[in-house]
């Protein structure tokens, strides 16, 4: 299950990784009538692969291992609900969660762009900024369970204008989701031209040799850049797979190596930059790969549901 803010989608998986259902329906918004959708999903795709499968679920935020509680999501009606035991009741079954980026970046260290590698690093750049951290094929959640929540550390290496940064909805001001995310760029070039635009339409422009939209675009693989270099000073990844909707801009893949470069602790750096292999399906996949393929597979063809 990927549980979006606009959308959930489930997914049933066989053992080699293959859809053998798909279904996407409206996010409703609210907390019950959530678990009420994600139970009728589960039942179709059930229906749909023939048998029973696990349940792997992605979702924003974490789960506090204190509390038990969903904290740090953006979906704020999610946080200090008990996520996770509330859909086990719901489905009669055991539930793995995981955050939403997690598990996009272990379905392409899986099988994706980062297989083979020895630390991946998935970076989501879509409506928030989110990221989550593989090692040899395991994910990392950390002792708190927020490994890899890089969206909601200041701007490394701020310039005069980006200090104290813009207000963020975790309390904190300058956040790097605030500058490098879709909705912190369209932001950013209304802040410097007054204009309300979608992220699309910026590029656009900036490729047809729109003056302002072209030092917006700048200013964003600028900032992108150095918030990925930050990364590389601490954790020095093989690999970092892009998801959301600003990695399908080419336009990153071939411009962030030269900032990187420029402020990373080293004198060379090596590492990758790639999309997601699977696209926005890395999501749900991941999400079934939260229990191993082998295990749990009942009355039918499946191997688990997400």
């Amino acid at each position: 299950m990927d549980f979006g803010g606009t959308k959930i989608e489930a997914a049933a998986l066989n053992p080699d990784g293959g859809f053998l259902s798909r279904v996407r329906v409206p996010n409703p918004g609210s907390y019950d009538a959530a678990l009420a959708a994600i139970r009728g999903l589960v039942d179709r795709v059930e229906q749909e692969a023939g048998g029973r499968g696990t349940v792997g679920v992605g979702a924003p935020g974490s789960v506090s291992p204190r509390t038990g509680v969903v904290r740090n999501a953006n979906s704020v009606w999610l946080n200090g609900r008990p996520f996770r035991e509330d859909l086990e009741n719901t489905l009669d079954r055991p539930v793995r969660l995981a955050n939403d980026a997690n598990c996009m970046v272990l379905s392409e260290a899986t099988d994706g762009a980062a297989m083979g590698c020895h630390t991946s690093f998935g970076v989501i750049v879509g409506t928030g900024c989110g990221g989550g951290l593989v090692v040899d094929g395991r994910l990392v959640e950390g002792a708190s369970g927020i490994a890899g929540e890089w969206g909601h550390i200041s701007l490394p290496w701020p310039k005069p204008d980006e200090v104290p940064g813009p207000a963020c909805w975790c309390g904190q001001s300058g956040c790097i989701e605030k500058w490098v995310s879709g909705t912190g760029f369209e932001r950013d070039f209304q802040a410097h031209t007054g204009r309300n635009e979608r992220g699309a339409a910026i590029v656009a422009a900036a490729r047809a040799g729109d003056a302002d939209a072209v030092a917006a675009l700048d200013r964003l693989i600028d900032r992108l850049g150095r918030a990925l270099a930050l990364l590389c000073n601490v954790l020095d990844p093989d690999i970092f797979v892009f998801g959301g909707g600003l990695s399908n801009l080419p336009e990153l893949y071939e411009r962030l190596p030269v900032v990187i470069q420029a402020y990373v602790f080293s004198d060379n750096w090596s590492g990758r930059l790639a999309p997601a292999t699977w696209g926005d399906s890395s999501g749900v996949r991941g999400a079934a790969r939260l229990w191993p393929l082998h295990q749990h597979i009942e009355n039918g063809p499946m191997g688990v549901f997400s």
